[in-house]
């Protein structure tokens, strides 16, 4: 029966049908047929799992993300990193980088912030002579920080995986995301060195730019300031995010229509849906296996077979390497991270290094064909055709492979944040 719902799930994806139904569809028909589960308890649990406190942030930063794209937080932001970053060589490749650091600072979505900075940049750096096949990739590499500088909606949904507290999720991310952030910009600046670039602007201009990005900078400090302070719990603060961001976009930059209000609810009500989607058809498979007590039989399986930290890390790499180029991310975390998380507890692994690892691996899927939701969105802003971006998919892939071993060598990258604040 397993081998048959395995079979049927390959066939649907090969069909193109979209991923949520694969897995509730796969994983209903072994449940019901094949353990005799009654409906009501896959509905119960899929309930369950999407009615977790914690997950009520997701929706809430991808909203403060949209409004602050339509109330022009993201646009001062975008011309800030410009003014710091510009001139250099590969300079505006730079300020992407460092606008799409920014960004993740309030946002999370990776999605969002390829539609937010690069709708600005994207069309500034191929008028400078940027190759726009290198463009698009490193939009969507550079949209990876989203998954590490908090806030997160990886973190978050790796919280709700594992109950792990979002405030430690959200501090192991920092740090790798700075790492992440260093390694293409070192990439950006061989690659881009001998191309144009803006003049460079002069302190008063920067002093201007500062200013008036400065309410946008302000809303991690919301966010997280009160979040480790204690006063407001992570949905609290995304909450009052999205607040702030309202108010900024209506009263300082005056930028914020009832029509462009109304947009970034429905661009949010459909991520939201995408997300939660996922979610509640990719419980259907955590229900069979722990009917089946497959994570208990593999965790057996492995110390059986004599299995060491580093033969577990270098699975986990290539797990996630290959389930990231066929299905996205937030499938893969659904159906790997419990598995994940009961093995490395088993091997006495930290289970925030796992986060990083498994993010840093799993996120290369982003950029890579045939699934690469993030190359389709750059290419969408850049209205060029996606295949055209492929050829540069490789180095920015092994980019990503030499961040994912740093972050397998050093522990202390994802612990260290963490254990000061705690």
């Amino acid at each position: 029966m397993n081998a048959a719902a395995t079979l049927f799930s390959m066939l649907l994806l090969l069909l193109s049908v979209p991923i949520f139904m694969v897995f509730g569809l796969g994983s209903a028909s072994v449940a019901i047929l094949g353990m005799d589960l009654p409906w009501s308890t896959l509905i119960q649990v899929s309930f369950g799992s999407m009615t977790k406190h914690v997950l009520i942030a997701v929706p809430l930063f991808i909203f403060t993300g949209m409004v602050m794209l339509r109330g022009g937080a993201a646009a001062r932001l975008v011309h800030f990193a410009t003014t710091l970053v510009g001139h250099w060589p590969g300079g505006l490749g730079l300020a992407m980088i460092l606008a799409m650091g920014f960004f993740a600072a309030f946002c999370g979505s990776i999605l969002a912030a390829i539609t937010a900075v690069g709708t600005i940049m994207i069309p500034k750096m191929v008028e400078q002579g940027y190759p726009k096949p290198f463009v698009i990739v490193l939009a969507a590499s550079a949209a990876f920080l989203e998954s590490l500088i908090p806030p997160s909606n990886a973190a978050i949904l790796f919280s709700a995986l594992t109950d792990v507290p979002v405030s430690r999720t959200f501090a192991a991310g920092f740090v790798p995301g700075l790492v992440l952030l260093v390694l293409l910009s070192i990439v950006v600046t061989w690659r881009c060195r001998n191309l144009r670039n803006p003049e460079k602007a002069t302190a008063a201009e920067r002093l201007s730019a500062f200013r008036s990005a400065l309410p946008g900078l302000f809303t991690p400090v919301i966010i997280l300031g009160g979040i480790y302070a204690g006063l407001l719990t992570p949905s609290e603060s995304a909450a009052v995010a999205g607040i702030w961001a309202i108010l900024i976009g209506v009263l300082i930059y005056r930028e914020l229509t009832f029509r462009g209000l109304l947009d970034a609810l429905h661009q949010t009500a459909r991520i939201t849906a995408v997300i939660f989607s996922i979610i509640a058809m990719a419980t259907f498979l955590s229900v069979v296996l722990t009917y089946s007590q497959a994570p208990q039989k593999l965790i057996a399986f492995f110390t059986e077979m004599g299995g060491t930290p580093m033969a577990f890390w270098l699975a986990v790499a290539v797990i996630c390497l290959i389930l990231g180029t066929f299905v996205e991310i937030v499938p893969v975390f659904y159906l790997t991270v419990p598995i994940f998380a009961a093995l490395a507890l088993s091997l006495g692994l930290d289970i925030l290094h796992l986060y990083i690892v498994f993010v840093a691996f799993a996120g290369i899927g982003m950029i890579t064909p045939p699934v690469c939701v993030g190359i389709y969105t750059a290419a969408g802003v850049a209205k060029e055709s996606p295949e055209k971006a492929f050829r540069e998919v490789p180095l920015f892939v092994g980019v990503g492979i030499i961040f994912g071993m740093l972050m397998i060598a050093f522990p202390q990258a994802a612990t260290w944040l963490p254990n000061l604040l705690n």
